[in-house]
């Protein structure tokens, strides 16, 4: 097979060629946790972007749900940019995983957490309902295969330099496999400027409608990493369902400033109860224009 035309945009010859099983329209909705994932229902995934202790993320678990949340996240592996760790930060590895079992039984909610290496794919099985590829691991072919052959969920994150091209390219090697219950998150791109300092990525709210006019694959966002700033997550949060985005993740903290890691962008418990309500208001707003009704 020739790869007639490289580059960024998509093709016909890519849709038929490169991710036919991606570009495949279906009717059949991705489900994980029990939890079904389209433009109506925008199942939300909330809590820190580190499991710090236990106490904390069942505190988080317990608030997160009661605001709405159908998905606990949070990662007890946390890969970052650097070697260097500062104080705060002590990765809690296996020992996370077990307090996410807990806030897991204790809440009801159900569990999406990042898994980086394919030693530890049997035992995240174990209490995750969607194993999260992270952005670094988008073009971890082998790795993504070997986690879609586990037949739990997988969230693909975007990479922050790849094409919607590129993104498809990695989906299509998890649904090579056989596991259909694939999602895609966009979690902001690399670009010139992000009008902050801290900023160091752009949420990319036009590929919402563009993947979704080639996929019936479930796209979503994570506007928290994207603006590394809490006072914008929530517009952008908004901003995405506005979109179609089919879920949300959102980072939340019980005491954002003190959080181990990225403390500036998460919502604190509060702020993310009103975001909530928000997203609810919209929602209904959405749904009542697409069936035609008037709203009162």
């Amino acid at each position: 097979m020739e790869n007639k035309f490289p580059g960024k945009d998509i093709t016909p010859e890519d849709l038929a060629t490169k991710f036919p099983l991606a570009a495949r329209k279906q009717s059949k909705l991705v489900t994980a946790g029990g939890i079904t994932f389209d433009s109506r229902s925008v199942p939300v995934m909330a809590g820190p972007n580190m499991v710090e202790s236990e106490q904390l993320i069942v505190e988080t678990a317990i608030k997160v749900r009661e605001s709405g949340a159908k998905f606990l996240r949070g990662g007890a592996f946390k890969p970052l940019t650097f070697p260097y760790r500062s104080d705060k930060y002590r990765e809690s590895g296996l020992e996370g995983l077990k307090w996410l079992g807990t806030a897991k039984r204790e809440s009801g909610l159900s569990v999406i957490t990042e898994v980086m290496e394919e030693r530890y794919l049997d035992t995240v099985c174990e209490v995750a309902d969607i194993l999260q590829i992270g952005a670094r691991n988008m073009q971890n072919y082998p790795f993504i295969q070997a986690a879609a052959r586990t037949g739990k969920p997988l969230m693909i994150k975007r990479h922050f330099g790849a094409s919607l091209r590129d993104w498809f390219g990695a989906v299509e090697y998890a649904l090579l496999e056989g596991n259909e219950n694939i999602i895609m998150c966009e979690r902001g791109v690399c670009v010139p400027h992000t009008h902050r300092a801290t900023s160091r990525f752009m949420l990319d709210l036009q590929v919402i409608p563009a993947a979704k006019e080639i996929t019936s694959l479930p796209v979503g966002t994570d506007p928290s990493h994207a603006t590394f700033w809490a006072p914008w997550v929530e517009p952008m949060a908004l901003a995405s369902v506005a979109c179609g985005a089919d879920f949300l993740m959102i980072e939340v903290h019980p005491d954002p400033k003190n959080a181990a890691v990225d403390p500036l962008q998460p919502l604190n418990f509060e702020e993310f109860s009103a975001l909530m309500r928000k997203v609810e208001a919209l929602k209904s707003c959405i749904c009542d224009g697409a069936s035609g009704d008037s709203p009162d």
